[in-house]
């Protein structure tokens, strides 16, 4: 444990509790002053809540908390500002609207946001210079709803660096950023460490945990299982700790490329992003039966447009897709959904499911017409089928009936993943992020719903930014940068990748 003198959080038997549900039951934590401080634990184990309760969000129906040795009482979040805790949370907290710069303004606890004269000239030289400092570039234009989730997560941590706490939380930080990037986070969460600030470190990725943390809390179920120093853990033992027993990693084989027949194929595509410039430049692609296309690239490359039109959410201005000896028309989701095109989207809460109904509406959403006698659903039906998904897919929930909004975040996954499984025949699957801010053990069961779909026949494009799920899964890899795709020809090579997602691929293939 820290000394005394130094410790900035102390949380001490922490108890929260929902209806049905204990989600922090007697919980210990401590972050010293100077500290990186990482909270590990499987979705749903009580990270997240316990740290809404050190924010205000939530009120602890047990406990206690200190700060800095005096004891502390947060009823709103901003409370909890005004005292030099800010957190960035994994579900974004911004005004789509607004641009960048009136989001920072938003959350100047400092002056500027509550002044009635703002100057937007010098609070955008804010936005740029902090985007310089820390290598997060923004457009301090850009309204929100224009951006990328890479680019909104980028906004959302500027927006804490921008408040200078004393004490910051980071849920999943890293989730949308390359392996370059998160090593600048963590330079500058080390230098914030070597100012004197508390950093408290969310993350279901177990070497980012290893690289910039000093300890590591570990939560199963809601209950500490333990503090230890990251000096004295190793990734396997921090995995057993976190899931209470080994996990069983799959990797797709290095054997022959599959020899099916090509099913998706996307000819000299050009669409445009939500600001009206060209988000995709001529992007030719073919996925063939059983085989795992991976793409890799930085958020804002243009994969999320490339993931819509394909699965005809996006119009383009040009090219074609097919599957199989089908062409697609531009922009119809029905007609991509009844050629067997499913789609996990990287916005999973906002995209991917209705969070306010229940978990059996939401399997059906694809596939309600199956179930319907004229204007009425065939509800009992429903539940039924909602059960059998829920058990097949381990999907932990009190009922069909609970709504969705309520699920953890690997739950949520799951129901994206098993309504688009079971809504009928599955000839493509085309997976945007699919693993974004799950634990270590809901990462394996997506890994392996993606494998098993693959050697069921299913032609997999997988669109990612974690490199090392790129490098698990893929059959072929191809780098996405500034809206055009590129080969890489040693998929093994984390080099070549890096390049070509840096922008270098001319270099490289002039190599060739």
């Amino acid at each position: 444990m820290a000394d005394a003198a130094t410790i900035a959080v102390s949380m001490r038997g922490i108890t929260k509790r929902f209806p049905g549900v204990v989600a922090n039951d007697r919980v210990d934590f401590e972050a010293a002053v100077g500290e990186v401080h990482a909270l590990l634990g499987e979705n749903g184990a009580g990270k997240t809540t316990l740290s809404h309760v050190l924010t205000g969000l939530y009120r602890a129906d047990e406990g206690h908390i200190s700060l800095y040795g005096k004891p502390v009482r947060f009823t709103a979040p901003r409370e909890a500002i005004d005292a030099g805790v800010c957190m960035v949370h994994q579900q974004f907290r911004l005004v789509e609207r607004f641009t960048v710069a009136e989001n920072l303004v938003l959350g100047d606890r400092r002056g500027a946001g509550r002044s009635f004269r703002i100057d937007p000239s010098a609070v955008e030289s804010q936005v740029r210079e902090l985007g310089e400092r820390y290598r997060l570039p923004v457009d301090p234009h850009a309204r929100i709803w224009q951006l990328s989730v890479g680019e909104q997560q980028r906004v959302e941590i500027l927006n804490a660096l921008y408040q200078n706490a004393k004490v910051l939380i980071l849920d999943e930080p890293t989730s949308v950023l390359t392996p370059d990037e998160a090593d600048t986070l963590f330079e500058t969460l080390r230098q914030m460490a070597g100012e004197g600030r508390t950093v408290i470190f969310i993350s279901h990725k177990l070497h980012e945990v290893m690289a910039v943390s000093d300890r590591i809390t570990v939560l199963r179920a809601g209950r500490l299982v333990g503090t230890v120093r990251t000096a004295d853990a190793t990734l396997q033992s921090l995995a057993s700790l976190m899931v209470g027993h080994d996990i069983e990693t799959r990797r797709r084989s290095r054997g022959a490329q599959p020899v099916g027949p090509e099913v998706l194929t996307v000819e000299d595509l050009w669409a445009d992003g939500d600001r009206g410039t060209a988000a995709l430049k001529g992007v030719s692609l073919t996925v063939r039966e059983g085989e795992i296309v991976a793409v890799a690239g930085v958020a804002g490359n243009g994969q999320r447009e490339l993931a819509e039109a394909i699965t005809g959410l996006r119009p383009c201005r040009k090219g074609t897709i097919r599957v199989g000896d089908e062409l697609l028309d531009h922009a119809d989701p029905r007609t991509s959904f009844d050629a067997g095109i499913g789609y996990v989207p990287e916005d999973r809460l906002g995209t991917g499911v209705a969070p306010n109904l229940p978990i059996s509406m939401n399997l059906e959403l694809r596939s309600f017409r199956n179930n319907s006698f004229g204007p009425l659903l065939r509800l009992r039906r429903m539940r039924a089928n909602a059960e059998e998904a829920i058990e097949r897919f381990e999907i932990k929930t009190s009922g069909p009936q609970m709504q969705t909004a309520q699920l953890s975040g690997g739950n949520l996954q799951k129901v994206v993943i098993a309504r688009e499984f079971s809504s009928g025949k599955l000839t493509v699957l085309v997976a945007a992020s699919p693993t974004r801010g799950l634990d270590v053990a809901a990462v394996e069961t997506v890994h392996s719903y993606l494998l098993d779909a693959a050697e069921s026949g299913t032609a997999v494009l997988l669109l990612s930014e974690d490199l090392d799920e790129i490098l698990a899964l893929n059959d072929r890899i191809l780098v996405m940068y500034e809206g055009r795709l590129s080969e890489v020809q040693n998929r093994d090579s984390l080099e070549e990748i890096s390049l070509r997602m840096a922008g270098s691929a001319d270099g490289l293939d002039a190599a060739r």
